[in-house]
Order: C-alpha cells, then structure tokens, then sequence
C-alpha cells in the first residue's frame, strides 16, 4: 500500500499541537520506564501491590523505554505507537484486575490517546490511514484500497 505523504502538508499550529502532545506522553513515560531501571520504593512497592514479582521491574522498565525511544524516533513513531498501545493495554488490564479506582485504570487510556493524537496531529501518514469523521478528513487524504493492493493468488 503507498502512501502519499506530500499531497496535504501539516500546518505549523497542527504540527506543534501533536509535538507537544507526543512530547507530554514521551516524558511521562521515559520516566516512568527509566524509573523501573533503577527501582526506588515507590515503584518497588507499586509494582508489588499490582500482583508483580520484584524480578519483573527492570525488565518492564527496559521494554517501556524501548518502545518510547522507537516512538520518539520520527523513522519507528508509529512501530513505537503500537507497541506502546500493547504495554499500556497491560497496564489498563493491570489494574482492572487489582480492582484499582477509576483514575489508574483511565490514566493508561489517556497515555495512549496522547500517542496516538499526538502521532495523528504530526505524521500525514497516519491521519490518511486513520481518517476522521465528520468534516475534519481534508480532502485527498483518504486512503483507497484497490484490487491492485491485494496480493494475487496463484502467482
């Protein structure tokens, strides 16, 4: 599937508003994978509350700061997007298990929308794969899928 990526450019309010969002989510979550890396109380004792072995922070915290890096990298945002949706989604699973109040469960979900608005107000790409409805698709942007996209059998 191609993508045309030079038919809409980004406004500069546009850009800033999903490098500002992107930016929010890269912080808090850099820290928070970087803090599993080196362990203080707080996470010790948070990780130990949701049900977690001692063993599986530093291991967290290395795929945490793994799938950031990837989103922060204009080249993998969008690999860094998925994967950062798979941690959080745990996250979410997380604390709905533990039967956490509503603000732990949520925070996750908001996380991920700041990604994934960020990575959408940013990369043209994204939004021509992931339209909006109702008016804020612009023109030319939608993305077509034809018999020539599918691969052919027999071939």
């Amino acid at each position: 599937m191609e993508f045309n990526t030079t038919s809409t450019s980004v406004s500069r309010g546009r850009l800033w508003a999903g490098r500002a969002m992107s930016g929010l989510a890269s912080l808090f979550l850099l820290a928070d994978g970087v803090a599993k890396l080196f362990k203080p109380a707080p996470v010790l004792e948070g990780t130990l509350q949701l049900g977690y072995a001692e063993n599986v922070i530093i291991p967290l915290g290395i795929v945490l700061t793994v799938c950031t890096i990837l989103y922060v990298v204009p080249r993998t945002s969008l690999l860094g997007a998925l994967l950062l949706t798979g941690y959080l989604g745990g996250a979410v699973a997380t604390h709905v298990r533990v039967g956490a109040p509503w603000f732990p469960v949520l925070f996750p979900v908001m996380m991920g929308t700041l990604v994934w608005g960020g990575l959408w107000m940013r990369d043209q790409r994204v939004r021509e794969l992931l339209p909006l409805i109702g008016g804020l698709r612009q023109p030319g942007t939608s993305v077509e899928i034809t018999a020539s996209h599918l691969p052919q059998l027999g071939q």
